[in-house]
Protein backbone atom coordinates (compact mmCIF):
# COMPACT_ATOMS: atom_id res chain seq x y z
CA UNK A 1 0.00 0.00 0.00
CA UNK A 2 2.83 2.39 0.87
CA UNK A 3 4.46 1.84 -2.53
CA UNK A 4 1.18 2.58 -4.32
CA UNK A 5 0.76 5.81 -2.37
CA UNK A 6 4.35 6.83 -3.09
CA UNK A 7 3.76 6.20 -6.79
CA UNK A 8 0.62 8.30 -6.63
CA UNK A 9 2.57 11.05 -4.89
CA UNK A 10 5.20 10.98 -7.63
CA UNK A 11 2.44 11.11 -10.26
CA UNK A 12 0.86 14.17 -8.62
CA UNK A 13 4.26 15.82 -8.18
CA UNK A 14 5.04 15.29 -11.90
CA UNK A 15 1.70 16.88 -12.85
CA UNK A 16 2.39 19.96 -10.66
CA UNK A 17 6.19 20.28 -10.58
CA UNK A 18 6.15 23.99 -9.67
CA UNK A 19 3.39 23.78 -7.08
CA UNK A 20 3.94 20.61 -5.04
CA UNK A 21 6.43 21.49 -2.29
CA UNK A 22 6.63 18.13 -0.51
CA UNK A 23 4.97 14.73 -0.38
CA UNK A 24 5.12 11.84 2.07
CA UNK A 25 3.20 8.80 3.29
CA UNK A 26 2.16 8.92 6.94
CA UNK A 27 -0.22 6.63 8.84
CA UNK A 28 -1.33 4.96 5.64
CA UNK A 29 -2.24 8.23 3.90
CA UNK A 30 -0.54 10.31 1.25
CA UNK A 31 0.18 13.89 2.33
CA UNK A 32 0.98 16.58 -0.22
CA UNK A 33 2.10 20.13 0.59
CA UNK A 34 1.21 22.65 -2.09
CA UNK A 35 1.53 26.38 -2.74
CA UNK A 36 -1.70 28.10 -1.67
CA UNK A 37 -2.18 29.70 -5.11
CA UNK A 38 -2.45 26.22 -6.66
CA UNK A 39 -4.91 24.68 -4.19
CA UNK A 40 -7.98 24.91 -6.42
CA UNK A 41 -6.17 23.59 -9.50
CA UNK A 42 -4.69 20.69 -7.57
CA UNK A 43 -7.99 19.69 -5.95
CA UNK A 44 -9.72 19.83 -9.33
CA UNK A 45 -7.04 17.52 -10.71
CA UNK A 46 -7.37 15.13 -7.75
CA UNK A 47 -11.13 14.96 -8.26
CA UNK A 48 -11.13 14.40 -12.03
CA UNK A 49 -7.94 12.52 -12.95
CA UNK A 50 -8.64 8.79 -13.57
CA UNK A 51 -5.68 7.73 -11.40
CA UNK A 52 -6.92 9.84 -8.51
CA UNK A 53 -10.72 10.24 -8.45
CA UNK A 54 -10.78 11.78 -4.96
CA UNK A 55 -14.46 12.62 -5.31
CA UNK A 56 -15.31 13.17 -1.63
CA UNK A 57 -14.12 16.14 0.40
CA UNK A 58 -14.15 14.82 3.97
CA UNK A 59 -13.28 18.11 5.64
CA UNK A 60 -11.18 21.25 5.68
CA UNK A 61 -9.48 22.30 8.88
CA UNK A 62 -6.76 24.63 10.10
CA UNK A 63 -3.68 24.56 12.30
CA UNK A 64 -1.87 27.50 13.88
CA UNK A 65 1.91 27.75 14.30
CA UNK A 66 2.48 31.33 15.52
CA UNK A 67 6.28 31.06 15.37
CA UNK A 68 6.21 30.69 11.55
CA UNK A 69 5.93 33.62 9.10
CA UNK A 70 3.10 31.72 7.39
CA UNK A 71 1.50 30.68 10.63
CA UNK A 72 -1.54 28.77 9.33
CA UNK A 73 -1.88 25.43 7.60
CA UNK A 74 -5.12 24.82 5.71
CA UNK A 75 -5.64 21.05 5.52
CA UNK A 76 -7.91 19.30 3.00
CA UNK A 77 -8.82 15.63 3.57
CA UNK A 78 -10.09 13.79 0.49
CA UNK A 79 -11.37 10.27 -0.13
CA UNK A 80 -11.36 8.21 -3.32
CA UNK A 81 -14.24 5.74 -3.14
CA UNK A 82 -13.18 4.23 -6.46
CA UNK A 83 -9.60 3.44 -5.36
CA UNK A 84 -10.23 3.24 -1.59
CA UNK A 85 -7.53 5.79 -0.81
CA UNK A 86 -7.22 8.96 1.23
CA UNK A 87 -5.07 12.00 0.66
CA UNK A 88 -4.26 15.02 2.80
CA UNK A 89 -3.40 18.30 1.07
CA UNK A 90 -1.78 21.11 3.07
CA UNK A 91 -1.27 24.75 2.11
CA UNK A 92 0.43 27.36 4.28
CA UNK A 93 -0.75 30.97 4.56
CA UNK A 94 -0.52 33.99 6.82
CA UNK A 95 -3.04 36.41 8.34
CA UNK A 96 -3.23 38.58 5.23
CA UNK A 97 -2.92 36.25 2.22
CA UNK A 98 -6.06 34.66 0.83
CA UNK A 99 -6.41 30.99 -0.06
CA UNK A 100 -8.47 30.23 -3.21
CA UNK A 101 -11.91 28.89 -2.36
CA UNK A 102 -12.70 25.39 -3.64
CA UNK A 103 -16.49 25.73 -3.37
CA UNK A 104 -16.68 25.54 -7.17
CA UNK A 105 -15.02 22.12 -7.07
CA UNK A 106 -16.58 20.65 -3.91
CA UNK A 107 -19.87 22.19 -2.79
CA UNK A 108 -19.26 20.79 0.71
CA UNK A 109 -16.33 23.20 1.05
CA UNK A 110 -18.68 26.12 1.69
CA UNK A 111 -19.32 25.46 5.36
CA UNK A 112 -15.83 24.03 5.97
CA UNK A 113 -14.21 27.22 4.70
CA UNK A 114 -16.59 29.34 6.76
CA UNK A 115 -15.58 27.36 9.85
CA UNK A 116 -11.88 27.84 9.12
CA UNK A 117 -12.45 31.55 8.60
CA UNK A 118 -14.46 31.82 11.81
CA UNK A 119 -12.04 29.94 14.07
CA UNK A 120 -8.67 30.87 12.53
CA UNK A 121 -9.27 33.99 10.45
CA UNK A 122 -8.00 32.42 7.22
CA UNK A 123 -9.54 34.30 4.30
CA UNK A 124 -10.81 32.36 1.26
CA UNK A 125 -10.89 34.31 -1.98
CA UNK A 126 -14.05 34.07 -4.11
CA UNK A 127 -16.09 32.30 -1.42
CA UNK A 128 -19.76 33.08 -2.14
CA UNK A 129 -20.77 33.66 1.49
CA UNK A 130 -17.75 33.95 3.79
CA UNK A 131 -19.11 34.77 7.26
CA UNK A 132 -18.99 33.30 10.74
CA UNK A 133 -20.71 29.97 11.28
CA UNK A 134 -19.96 28.80 14.85
CA UNK A 135 -19.44 31.95 16.91
CA UNK A 136 -22.09 34.55 17.65
CA UNK A 137 -22.85 37.79 15.82
CA UNK A 138 -20.37 40.50 16.77
CA UNK A 139 -17.80 38.01 18.10
CA UNK A 140 -14.30 39.49 18.30
CA UNK A 141 -11.26 37.54 17.20
CA UNK A 142 -10.77 33.94 16.12
CA UNK A 143 -10.89 31.49 19.05
CA UNK A 144 -8.62 28.68 17.77
CA UNK A 145 -5.63 30.95 17.26
CA UNK A 146 -2.91 30.19 19.77
CA UNK A 147 -2.77 33.83 20.87
CA UNK A 148 -6.51 34.06 21.61
CA UNK A 149 -7.06 34.42 25.39
CA UNK A 150 -8.65 31.44 27.14
CA UNK A 151 -11.21 33.70 28.80
CA UNK A 152 -12.19 35.42 25.56
CA UNK A 153 -12.84 39.14 25.32
CA UNK A 154 -16.53 39.36 26.21
CA UNK A 155 -19.08 37.24 28.04
CA UNK A 156 -22.72 36.74 27.18
CA UNK A 157 -25.51 36.75 29.76
CA UNK A 158 -29.21 37.46 30.12
CA UNK A 159 -29.93 40.73 31.93
CA UNK A 160 -33.12 40.45 33.98
CA UNK A 161 -33.49 44.25 34.29
CA UNK A 162 -33.17 44.88 30.55
CA UNK A 163 -34.99 41.66 29.62
CA UNK A 164 -32.46 40.86 26.91
CA UNK A 165 -29.11 39.22 26.25
CA UNK A 166 -26.15 41.54 26.82
CA UNK A 167 -22.42 41.42 26.13
CA UNK A 168 -19.97 42.54 28.78
CA UNK A 169 -16.16 42.64 28.96
CA UNK A 170 -14.74 39.61 30.73
CA UNK A 171 -14.13 40.30 34.42
CA UNK A 172 -12.03 37.76 36.27
CA UNK A 173 -13.25 37.13 39.81
CA UNK A 174 -9.73 36.75 41.20
CA UNK A 175 -6.20 37.54 40.20
CA UNK A 176 -4.16 34.88 38.47
CA UNK A 177 -2.46 32.64 41.01
CA UNK A 178 0.56 30.44 40.56
CA UNK A 179 0.10 27.10 42.29
CA UNK A 180 2.97 25.04 43.71
CA UNK A 181 2.20 21.44 42.82
CA UNK A 182 5.11 20.01 44.84
CA UNK A 183 4.01 17.13 47.04
CA UNK A 184 4.00 18.03 50.78
CA UNK A 185 6.02 14.88 51.45
CA UNK A 186 8.75 16.14 49.10
CA UNK A 187 8.69 19.83 49.94
CA UNK A 188 8.68 19.84 53.73
CA UNK A 189 11.91 21.10 55.23
CA UNK A 190 10.98 20.99 58.92
CA UNK A 191 10.23 18.17 61.34
CA UNK A 192 6.63 17.12 61.78
CA UNK A 193 5.35 16.11 65.22
CA UNK A 194 6.25 12.46 65.76
CA UNK A 195 9.22 12.39 63.34
CA UNK A 196 11.63 12.32 66.29
CA UNK A 197 10.44 8.77 67.07
CA UNK A 198 11.85 7.52 63.75
CA UNK A 199 15.33 8.71 64.71
CA UNK A 200 15.12 7.02 68.13
CA UNK A 201 14.15 3.65 66.72
CA UNK A 202 10.42 4.27 67.12
CA UNK A 203 8.52 4.30 70.41
CA UNK A 204 9.28 2.38 73.56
Amino acid sequence: MTELLQELGDYIGAAFPQDVLAKSVRHGELMVEVRREAVARLLGFLRDDPKCLFSVLIDICGADYPERPERFDVVYNLLSVKHNRRIRVKAATDEESAVPSVTGIFSAAGWFERETWDLYGVYFADHPDLRRILTDYGFEGHPLRKDFPLTGYVELRYDEAQKRVVYEPVKLKQEFRSFDFLSPWEGMNHILPGDEKAKNGGGE
